[in-house]
């Protein structure tokens, strides 16, 4: 059975969607959005507006249907003319009513946000593998099977019935997964790293099989035969995509999954350590030690003590 490390990275680092408001706007306008710390989203419903990243001198144009994710070091203004002074977002949203708010004067643009919240110790999986900014644009191809999802964010926060909170973090969460696959399917800007490895299909294919079986003892000419390629030129194509060897990203996720497992305290660590391969817990707690630092009783000693 194949694995979905897409899916079982995005559930490792706790991503949570979530709509927080969104504004209409006409006129002359602008809203500056302070560096979120975490990945923004937004969608445009209507209209049209330019979005400014600092240290970023090309502005984006934002048309009706396009999607963006903006990863959390940059604050952000969205304008409608580059000689407006933006207001504060922060103030401009804090009494806001149902947290829409009210920009320049009409209705011309409809704007939704929110955020993709993470696990504190484990959101840098996924924040390092983004590029600054992500835009999807409503009128391209692989636009067509988001813009359902768009109308029905719009349709949910519009009639603001019983459910609106779950149903929109349940769109965005989908929107979230959909703007990703386009992402691999286009070959953004990614830069080396497990995301940008999803983008190539035999190397996706070997991540697949070790995250399906990340305690089977995979050996590197068995991935490479798995995946049809030489075990040289497999070795090659994926520590240049992904940034590390085959067998070097297997045993950072076992830590990684072996972290979690010790977080939860429900496993004693000989049995993390048999299901994660290791066949002993000696072996075990020396590679573990290797990758964070602390062998696996202190680490969980030291977990309990920031708990309180």
């Amino acid at each position: 059975m194949a694995g979905d490390p897409l899916s079982e990275i995005l559930a490792f680092v706790g991503a949570r969607c979530r709509v927080a408001g969104g504004f209409t706007a006409g006129g002359r306008w602008g809203i500056r959005f302070p560096r979120p710390g975490m990945v923004k989203f937004g969608v445009i419903a209507k209209g049209a507006c330019w979005m400014r990243l600092d240290d970023i001198e090309t502005p984006l144009r934002l048309d009706a249907g396009d999607v963006y994710f903006v990863k959390g070091d940059r604050p952000f203004d969205l304008v409608s003319d580059f000689d407006v002074h933006p207001e504060d977002a922060v103030a401009a949203f804090r009494d806001a009513p149902d947290a829409m708010v009210r920009l320049g004067s009409g209705d011309d643009v409809l704007y939704l946000g929110g955020h993709v919240a993470l696990e504190e110790t484990r959101g840098a999986l996924l924040i390092d593998e983004l590029p600054p900014v992500i835009h999807v644009a409503g009128a391209s191809e692989q636009a067509a099977g988001l813009q359902w999802l768009v109308r029905e964010l719009v349709s949910e926060v519009r009639a603001g019935r019983a459910g609106t909170d779950l149903s929109t973090a349940n769109l965005a969460q989908l929107l979230f997964v959909r703007v990703l696959r386009t992402h691999l399917d286009t070959g953004g800007d990614a830069g080396v790293g497990w995301l940008r490895g999803l983008g190539d299909a035999r190397i996706a294919a070997a991540l697949s099989m070790m995250h399906a079986e990340p305690g089977r003892p995979w050996q590197l000419r068995e991935l490479a035969r798995a995946v049809g390629m030489s075990r040289s030129v497999f070795a090659a194509r994926f520590k240049a995509t992904v940034g590390t060897a085959p067998l070097s990203y297997l045993t950072a996720w076992r830590m990684r999954l072996a972290a979690q497992a010790l977080e939860r305290d429900a496993d004693p660590v000989s049995r993390i350590a048999e299901t994660l391969g290791y066949t002993s817990v000696s072996a075990f707690s020396n590679a573990f030690k290797r990758t964070t630092g602390a062998a696996p009783k202190r680490f969980q000693s030291a977990l309990r003590a920031s708990a309180g």
